[in-house]
């Protein structure tokens, strides 16, 4: 049914996870500048920790707060936590059995409102009931690329029996799908080390009595289309693919790039004062900028590694570092000397960084970085060469997929998925220095005419989108 753009409701529902609520938020942005009304689901916590809505979008943006719930035997997830950026990685799924529950107090929400679109994410199983219920229209919004849901497939081979046939253990992730259909480079899959993790974390059933995969399939089956963060001019292919694969719309919502970075913003913390003024003395994009996100928990030796290779590479660079939990004061967060020895060439900043300023530097060039989708996109946006050190989830995938299209090196490791400080400086040093990294550079700048240009992104994508929603999905 054809509605207009300012009667259109659509609620918004994120996995409690930092690279789902912002690409989410952005959506939701976007959206609400063309006029369409957004009630943002969220819990507390993560309400306050997201971004303030831009004044001028009060009225079309709404944060509906709703208190996670506890779980049945009350353990599980800490006093307190709401996201997985709280937890450690082993208690994700029990924050997974507490969102489960948001579930009735989701479906009171909507009951007493108009509501015509229900956007949720790969976790949000169980919006497709309540989709089917309400009579609302449902869309899964990937956070992850066309890639990676194509390479993870369509329904049939997510159920237990189904995966049995065509996954059935964890080096059947090792090499493209056999539904690629000549798209997959033979490159563009898990390593072994990778796999073993991936494997049981999507297909086994964990504490929520579901399994990843199963929420997908059950999710790909209820709704009504599926958004996508990408664009056709950087993943087409992949896009087509994932249609003809689960038969549904596939909508390309374009990549969501952050707002561009004000330079008349100025900065009222201390250290990045000073660093912002190291910055401005050195050289145009000789500068590494080194930040991992905040799902994955660095390892001791992990850091100790990567600030080793920054050393051994002698490349100026910015590296943001999360105070590790192991660490029992900030000097012990890198290697006895590191700082000292590293004076001058680089500084390391413990906790919050403006990172999309830092990016937007003119003598910044390089990200040694998680490979997390979010992170690509702010990365290329300013066209830098990207070092790639991926950990978990679809990062190796990213990876991959960034090395094939020549816009990125890289981190050899060993087959268990360790790596060495040398294995960090080599990566480095082929990205930023010699006739490959000018390679990397060229490329790099064409993919920034894409995941830079503004006006494709978020007036013909959102603008397609808007459209999607208004006539409806062929209901």
């Amino acid at each position: 049914m054809e509605r207009n753009i300012s009667d259109l409701h659509v609620v918004v529902f994120p996995w409690s996870a930092f690279g789902h609520m912002i690409p989410f938020y952005q959506l939701a942005i976007a959206l609400a500048k063309k006029g369409v009304r957004i009630s943002y689901i969220s819990t507390p916590k993560n309400i306050k920790r997201l971004p303030n809505i831009p004044s001028e979008l009060n009225s079309l943006v709404e944060y509906v707060s709703i208190p996670l719930p506890t779980t049945p035997d009350g353990g599980g997830v800490p006093e307190g936590a709401e996201a997985t950026v709280d937890i450690q990685f082993h208690e994700i799924p029990y924050l997974k059995v507490a969102y489960d529950l948001l579930y009735e107090p989701i479906k009171k929400f909507v009951s007493s409102r108009s509501i015509d679109w229900i956007i949720s994410d790969i976790i949000g199983h169980r919006m497709a009931d309540l989709a089917r219920e309400c009579h609302i229209q449902l869309m899964f919004f990937s956070v992850y690329t066309a890639t990676t849901l194509s390479f993870v497939g369509p329904p049939e081979y997510l159920s237990e029996e189904g995966r049995k046939k065509v996954r059935p253990t964890p080096d059947s992730l090792t090499t493209p799908p056999p539904w690629g259909g000549g798209i997959f480079p033979p490159s563009v899959a898990f390593r072994g080390y990778e796999a073993a993790g991936f494997h049981p974390g999507i297909y086994n059933k964990n504490e929520s009595g579901i399994s990843d995969a199963e929420r997908l399939a059950t999710m790909i089956k209820g709704c009504d289309a599926v958004g996508v963060r990408s664009c056709r001019e950087f993943e087409g292919e992949y896009i087509d693919l994932y249609q003809k694969l689960i038969n549904k719309p596939v909508v390309p919502v374009g990549l969501l790039p952050p707002p561009k970075v004000e330079k008349k913003e100025e900065n009222t913390d201390e250290t990045w004062i000073e660093v912002f003024k190291w910055l401005d003395q050195q050289s145009n994009r000789s500068v590494i900028y080194v930040g991992f996100g905040s799902e994955y928990k660095l390892t001791k030796d992990e850091v100790y590694e990567i600030a080793y290779g920054l050393e051994l590479a002698q490349l100026p660079f910015i590296w943001a570092l999360r105070k590790p939990t192991w660490a029992v004061d900030d000097s012990e967060a890198l290697p006895p000397g590191f700082v000292d020895r590293t004076s001058g060439k680089g500084t390391v900043c413990l906790g919050w960084a403006p990172q999309l300023k830092v990016l937007a530097h003119p003598s910044v060039g390089g990200s040694l970085f998680h490979s997390g989708w979010g992170s690509i996109i702010e990365t290329l946006e300013h066209g830098h060469n990207l070092v790639l050190l991926p950990f978990i989830i679809d990062q190796g995938l990213n990876a991959r997929m960034i090395v094939e299209k020549g816009l990125g090196i890289e981190v050899d490791r060993r087959e268990d998925g360790s790596y060495t400080r040398d294995d960090i400086a080599s990566a480095l040093k082929q990205a930023m220095v010699g006739d490959e990294a000018r390679k990397i550079k060229a490329r790099a700048k064409q993919a920034a005419e894409i995941f830079g240009d503004h006006k494709l992104q978020e007036e013909q994508y959102i603008n397609g989108l808007v459209e999607f929603l208004r006539t409806g999905a062929g209901h």
